[in-house]
Formats: structure tokens, sequence, C-alpha cells
């Protein structure tokens, strides 16, 4: 997984640079499908766009074609990618969960000072309904234009019904693509979602930003980035075992030691001094002397 924290710099990695080429294939791509396909109906002499400097090309059908062609090869490819590459990686982050719709409209409500968002994941609930939306016009707009494509450029004769209805989808999925790209802009301009515009051009978003909307997210790659916390942390975990073990070992040998030898002498590496059966059953007799002076006076 690419997503991981940079916390040198106080970023998270979002997206990967793929994904970062992915997105703005499919978004530039997309963007000139939508402005040569209004020129193509045809809007750019209708409302004097041919009249602007660098526009004049926007009147002539064929060349707004050949673009929109040309545009379609990369937005189809781009999206056929995004699909076999996540799918081979197993991604599944902005598959839509049970309860998502719910809770994107309790996010909504928080928009206007009402409630708290709860804790997230990396994807907003919101933004996993909008992938799925975006998704299924991509797919129709794909479906509708290949068989527009097909019939001009291959089959002329093309029931005149399949055409309609191609025609018709594509025209309804191209105002539909109109509205979700606003939405989708519109999304990134409102206060709560205005980091994330960082992630769209770096791949990155804030520490901060994440630890505060998306813990669950940050609770994930934290023990990966724990274990950065480097060898010195370790290294001290190891020093503070090992004094521990010595002091249990210190103590054990004071429990086991002949009475009179001290813990002082232990620590120290000093071995205790022995003493003999006799001496300690004198000792504990109480009253004999029992080192070797004291027997030397005995008559």
């Amino acid at each position: 997984m690419h997503d991981r924290i940079l916390k040198d710099k106080g970023l998270v990695v979002r997206h990967s640079r793929v994904e970062l080429v992915e997105h703005w294939a499919i978004a530039l791509s997309g963007l000139l499908l939508l402005v040569t396909g209004m020129f193509e109906l045809p809007l750019a002499n209708r409302y004097y766009i041919t009249s602007v400097p660098g526009l004049g090309w926007s009147g002539d059908f064929v060349t707004t074609l050949t673009l929109h062609y040309a545009a379609s090869v990369v937005f189809i490819a781009a999206a056929v990618f995004h699909l076999i590459y996540h799918g081979m990686l197993g991604e599944r982050g902005m598959i839509p969960r049970a309860g998502d719709l719910k809770s994107s409209i309790e996010v909504i409500k928080t928009f206007f000072g009402k409630g708290e968002e709860p804790p997230f994941h990396k994807y907003l609930p919101e933004q996993r309904l909008a992938y799925v939306g975006m998704a299924f016009i991509i797919a129709m707009l794909i479906l509708s234009g290949l068989i527009k494509t097909y019939k001009n450029i291959y089959a002329p004769d093309m029931s005149q019904t399949l055409v309609l209805w191609a025609t018709w989808v594509h025209n309804v999925f191209f105002v539909l693509f109109i509205l979700a790209f606003i939405a989708h802009i519109g999304a990134l301009i409102l206060k709560p979602n205005r980091p994330m515009i960082r992630g769209i051009f770096t791949g990155t978003v804030a520490l901060d930003y994440a630890r505060r909307r998306h813990p669950l997210w940050i609770d994930d790659l934290e023990p990966a980035g724990g274990d950065e916390a480097g060898p010195e942390a370790a290294q001290a975990s190891d020093a503070g075992g090992a004094e521990e073990a010595m002091q249990q070992v210190i103590a054990q040998a004071s429990l086991d030691m002949p009475a009179g030898t001290t813990s002082g002498q232990v620590a120290a590496g000093r071995p205790p001094v022995p003493v003999l059966p006799d001496q300690e059953a004198e000792r504990q007799a109480g009253g004999t002397k029992s080192s070797p002076e004291a027997a030397g006076d005995e008559p």
C-alpha cells in the first residue's frame, strides 16, 4: 500500500503518482470531450465562440470530431486502466458500504452546524457514493459513444433505432456528466473539504487534518509509522528490560544467600563468606561465639 505517514513533513501520502496520472487523464480528457461535444451541436458558431482569438477551429465539425475521438481514446484507456490496476491491487476503499447514504446525510448536516462528524476512514461516505455514480455515468458514455463511433466509421447502415437510442443515452449522460463534474468541484470548495485539494495536485494531505477527520485511516497507518520511531527507542526498551532482569537476579540472590551476607556484596560481585555447619548451629543456639578467635579462648 502506498499510503504512508511523512512525520518529518507533517503530511500523509493519500494518492500515488499512478493515481494522480490516471485521475488527471480522465479529468482533462473528459473536459475536452465536454467542450468538443458542445462544439459539435454546433454551439461555437451560434454563440460566436469562433470569433474568440485562437478558437476559430471550434466551428469546424471535422476538427472538433477528430479532437473528440482523440480525447475519447485517452478517456477510455484511463478508465479501463483504473479498473484493472485497482482490481489487481484488491483495493475496495471506494466501494459503497452499508449506511453510507445515512452517513452522507449526517455529514451534510454538519456543514450547516448541525451535529458533529463521525470518525472517517480514508474516504468519506459521500465520496464512495459519488464514485459509483460517476463510474456509471462514464460507463454509459463510453458504451453509447462506441456505438455511435462504430456506426460513423464501420457501419453506416446500422439500425437507426439502435443509433437513436445510443444518441439519446449519450446526450442524457453527457448532461449528467456536466452536473457531476460541477458537483465534484463544488464539494471541494466547501470549507471542510478544502484540505483535500492539495491531494489532487501533490498526492498528500496535511497530517493534522488527516488525524482530525480521518482517524480510522491514520490508525491503520500508525503501526507502520510507529516502527519508524528509530532503533534508539528499541535500544532504550531493551536496556530497561535488562536492568529490570538484573534487579530480579539481585533480589533472588538476596533471598538465597546465607545470613550475614549483604545485598551489596552480591551487587558488587563479591562472593559471600562461607559459614560452617557447626558455626551456624551455635549461632542459632545463641550466646555461643562461632568465630575461630572465640574458639581459641576456650580452656
